[in-house]
C-alpha cells in the first residue's frame, strides 16, 4: 500500500484523533449497519497516523508512548466503539509484527501505514515443510480484516508427541478468504469476520513461536534490545483494551448529560430530567465509576511503561485491573442506560449502541472481568495463575 500524508511525528496525535472524531461519530450508525468500518473512516485514521503508533521507527513508524496511545484510542472509541476496537486490534497486531524476524518485518512494513490484523485463537493448523509451513483452517474474530493488509494467524503444529506447538504466522490478506459471518449485537461494526486459509504456504521467517513470546523471547534482532518492544505483549493488550471501555463510558455520560436538559421523566411532575434528584445521583455515580476506571488505567499503564522486570504477581494484577476497568465502565453505562428512558432505544440514539458495545467488550475472553479477577485472586492466594497468558 502507498504511504499516506500522515505527519512524520506522533506529536499531537491525540488532538488529531479528537479532530476526526466527528466524522467517526457521524458514520457510527453506518459502521454498525455495514458491519465494517467505512473506507473514509479508515482513510481518516490513516491520515491521522493512528496505524503508525507501534510501527518501528526504521520503517517510518512512531513507536508512540503507551500513555499517548491509550488517550488517542479513547478518543476514537468515544466516537464509535467498533471503530475504536478495530483501531486497538490493529495497533496491537502491528506491535506483534515488530517482534517477528527482521526479514518478515521487511515484507510487512513496506509502508508505515500498513494495517495488520490478527487473532490469538488457534483454530487453524499447520504442517511443517523443509522451508516453512502449509496452513489450513478457519480463524474466527479477524477484526478489521476487510481493510487489513496482513493477518497474524495463530496455528497449531501437531508433532504427534505432546501438546501441539502454537505459532503466529504472518499471512498477506490477499492469500486468505474472508467469510461474511459477522452478524452480532455488539461491536457489530468491527468487521470481525472469519478468515480461511487453504493450503497457504508460510515461509519459516514469517512464523513466530507463541510459547517463547509469552516469556519475553522473540526473534527480531533489530528490536530485541529496544525497551519499547520489551513491554510484554499481553500486558500491552490490557492497556490497548482499556481505552475502548473508557471511551464508550465517557460517550454515554456525555450523551446522557446532554439529553437530560431536553426531556422530562414520563409520568412524573419533572418537566426536565436534570431537575430530578434521582438524576443527580445517577450522573454522579456513573461519573465516579468512570473516574475510578481512569485511575486504575493510569496506574497499570504507568507500571507497564516503567519497564522490566515484570513479576508474576504484577502481571496478574494488571490483568485484574484491566478486567475491573471494563466492569466499572459497563456498570456506568448500564446505570446511564437505565436512566435514559424508552426514547434511547431508537437506533439513531448512541446510548443503545454503547450498551451493546461495552457488553461485547466485557465478553472478550482476555478482558472478561470475572476471569481476570479470578487470575489475580489465585495469585494473591498463593496459587499459580492458572494460565500462561500473563
Amino acid at each position: 500500500m502507498a504511504s499516506s500524508s500522515a505527519p512524520r511525528s506522533d506529536a499531537g496525535i491525540v488532538e488529531r484523533a479528537r479532530a476526526i472524531a466527528p466524522l467517526i461519530r457521524e458514520q457510527a450508525l453506518r459502521t454498525e449497519q455495514e458491519r465494517s468500518v467505512p473506507g473514509e473512516v479508515v482513510a481518516a485514521l490513516t491520515e491521522a497516523g493512528i496505524h503508525r503508533m507501534n510501527v518501528p521507527w526504521r520503517y517510518g513508524g512512531y513507536q508512540t508512548r503507551l500513555r499517548t496511545q491509550v488517550d488517542a484510542l479513547a478518543e476514537i472509541a468515544a466516537a464509535c466503539g467498533s471503530t475504536g476496537f478495530t483501531a486497538l486490534i490493529q495497533a496491537g497486531c502491528a506491535f506483534i509484527a515488530a517482534l517477528f524476524p527482521d526479514e518478515a518485518q521487511d515484507e510487512i512494513f513496506t509502508s508505515p501505514d500498513v494495517r495488520v490484523g490478527g487473532t490469538l485463537v488457534p483454530d487453524a493448523t499447520a504442517v511443517a515443510t523443509a522451508d516453512g509451513y502449509v496452513v489450513n483452517g478457519t480463524s474466527r474474530f479477524a477484526t478489521g480484516c476487510r481493510h487489513a493488509d496482513w493477518h497474524l494467524l495463530t496455528v497449531r503444529v501437531e508433532s504427534g508427541e505432546g501438546p501441539p506447538e502454537m505459532l503466529w504466522t504472518a499471512v498477506p490478506m490477499a492469500e486468505l478468504e474472508i467469510l461474511d459471518d459477522w452478524y452480532v449485537s455488539g461491536l457489530a461494526g468491527s468487521g470481525s469476520n472469519s478468515v480461511v486459509a487453504r493450503d497457504v504456504f508460510v515461509p519459516a521467517h514469517r512464523a513466530m513461536p507463541l510459547g517463547p513470546l509469552l516469556n519475553g523471547e522473540f526473534p527480531s534482532k533489530s528490536n530485541a534490545d529496544d525497551p519499547f518492544y520489551r513491554m510484554p505483549v499481553l500486558l500491552m493488550f490490557c492497556a490497548w483494551t482499556a481505552p475502548n471501555a473508557l471511551g464508550l463510558a465517557r460517550a454515554a455520560l456525555e450523551e446522557f448529560t446532554g439529553r437530560i436538559h431536553r426531556r422530562g421523566i414520563t409520568y412524573t411532575f419533572h418537566q426536565r430530567q436534570n431537575e430530578a434528584t434521582v438524576t443527580h445521583l445517577q450522573a454522579a455515580e456513573a461519573a465516579l465509576k468512570i473516574s475510578c476506571a481512569e485511575l486504575l488505567t493510569s496506574d497499570f499503564v504507568a507500571r507497564i511503561e516503567a519497564g522490566e522486570p515484570y513479576g508474576h504477581q504484577e502481571r496478574a494484577r494488571i490483568r485484574g485491573q484491566s478486567g475491573y476497568v471494563a466492569r466499572l465502565c459497563k456498570e456506568a453505562v448500564d446505570l446511564i442506560a437505565s436512566a435514559s428512558g424508552a426514547s434511547s432505544l431508537h437506533r439513531e440514539v448512541p446510548i443503545q449502541r454503547v450498551v451493546r458495545d461495552v457488553q461485547a467488550l466485557n465478553l472478550h475472553s482476555f478482558v472478561n472481568p470475572a476471569t481476570n479477577l479470578e487470575i489475580y485472586g489465585r495469585v494473591l492466594s498463593g496459587l499459580d495463575a492458572g494460565t500462561p497468558f500473563l
